[in-house]
């Protein structure tokens, strides 16, 4: 008799929101937040892992099946991007209201976890993520809800290149329009070559939780509110600049254990402002991969394993 072998489907994740305060003085509306959540609720470690400014939740997707069976995974879709809400005044796409959403969050898994002591949180962030995670890490705990324990800043640091902002600048909330899958993934690969080698199924399980139906039933349109180009926009050389040195406080004052990835490739994140990471501050240590930019997925074997080795050490 011929035997069919059996398949395990791949853990999937599950869909939640939380309401969060309005992002302005302008827009004081309430909005939801979605959070993707991988492995068991009940789980004592958390781990939060937050997407770059023009990605979502799902980025995480192979990261989370990796750790859910020693995390309780949480992703979120910052707000403007995948399943959250759009925002009515794009002033409020901001890493400081970004921060709020977080501690909204965090707040929200205290009420679950039925408990009122801060939780102790694991971050991984990559590129905005990361600043977002920096931002969470100058409240106090009683207000933010978390310590921080161990933190992953994928590619991001005090010290970014104006110039990468800029290139990010030239594709962001440009309206586009695509017949198929393919053609999206195909897109997106024209302005993601940071990310470096990924297979064609890698490729397209990146691309496809980025792609919505359009409006008008015609075709597929990015994910995300194309107004979270606005504030980004007004960001200037100066203002770059002159952020650096609350950044590096910020960084300096850390009190947790910190991974520095970096694309070796990477306009955003040069080698002097990475190894300036390793040398102050909480000393992160530092991982480069070669042949990848901005930003490492987080998909490939050996960058998963960076991740693991120093988050279950």
């Amino acid at each position: 008799m011929n035997s069919t072998p059996t398949t395990t489907a791949p853990v999937q994740p599950v869909l939640h929101h939380v309401t969060c305060a309005g992002a302005s003085q302008t827009d004081p509306a309430t909005h939801r937040m979605a959070y993707w959540a991988w492995g068991d609720p009940s789980q004592d470690r958390i781990l939060v892992c937050v997407h770059g400014l023009s990605r979502q939740g799902r980025d995480f997707d192979t990261l989370a099946r990796s750790l859910c069976e020693h995390y309780y995974v949480i992703c979120p879709d910052v707000v403007g991007r995948g399943e959250s809400d759009w925002l009515a005044d794009p002033q409020g796409y901001q890493v400081f209201a970004y921060v709020a959403d977080m501690v909204a969050l965090l707040q929200h898994l205290r009420t679950q976890r039925q408990v009122e002591a801060p939780l102790d949180i694991d971050w991984v962030g990559t590129s905005m993520g990361g600043l977002i995670g920096l931002g969470l890490s100058t409240l106090p705990a009683e207000v933010s809800g978390a310590r921080l324990r161990k933190f992953v800043l994928n590619d991001v640091g005090p010290r970014l290149h104006h110039d990468a902002l800029v290139r990010i600048g030239e594709y962001l909330g440009v309206p586009r329009r695509f017949s198929t899958e393919q053609e999206a993934a195909d897109y997106l690969w024209t302005i993601s070559p940071g990310f470096g080698p990924h297979t064609p199924q890698q490729w397209l399980e990146l691309s496809r939780p980025l792609l919505r139906p359009a409006p008008d039933g015609q075709g597929l349109v990015l994910h995300y509110d194309p107004a979270i180009a606005e504030p980004f926009r007004t960001v200037s050389a100066d203002s770059t600049s002159s952020g650096e040195a609350a950044l590096w406080q910020i960084y300096d004052a850390l009190r947790c254990e910190v991974l520095l990835l970096r694309g070796q490739d990477s306009d955003l994140l040069d080698a002097d402002a990475a190894h300036d990471m390793t040398q102050r501050g909480p000393k992160a240590r530092l991982v480069v991969f070669p042949g990848v930019g901005h930003a490492p997925t987080l998909m490939a074997a050996d960058q998963i394993a960076a991740v693991r080795e120093f988050l279950l050490a």
